[in-house]
């Protein structure tokens, strides 16, 4: 199980027996917080450590993987491909921050990531 709250200091994941505790800013706007929420969890999802007691490294990495699975939740390649192929011009920024609920740069960043991706294969 994993129950969400909200509060004033900065949104994390914590873990108590087999319940996840995701803590999101409630000064938030929803945009951010729906990115912060999917943020924090891959935490919960595939986390079970203290980051306070790895490594520097290790929790940059962990940090780094949460943030690839944020942009990808947020706004899932498979749904990127079916507006693309119902209507090229439905990908441009402003369409997928309305569509996904994000943030404007989060959007840039997503259809910057998706477009490489599409280049390579």
């Amino acid at each position: 199980m994993i129950n969400t709250f909200f509060w004033s200091e900065s949104s994390q994941a914590l873990f108590t027996d087999n319940t996840g505790l995701l803590f999101l800013i409630e000064s938030l706007t929803p945009q951010q917080q729906w990115q912060d929420f999917c943020h924090e969890l891959y935490h919960v999802l595939l986390h079970t450590r203290h980051q306070g007691r790895m490594s520097p490294l290790f929790r940059e990495y962990q940090e780094n993987k949460a943030n690839n699975f944020m942009y990808h939740a947020c706004i899932p390649s498979f749904m990127l491909d079916e507006l693309e192929q119902s209507d090229s011009n439905a990908l441009t920024v402003h369409h997928v921050q309305q569509l996904f609920n994000v943030e404007y740069d989060f959007a840039v960043k997503r259809l910057e990531q998706y477009i490489n991706n599409k280049q390579f294969f």
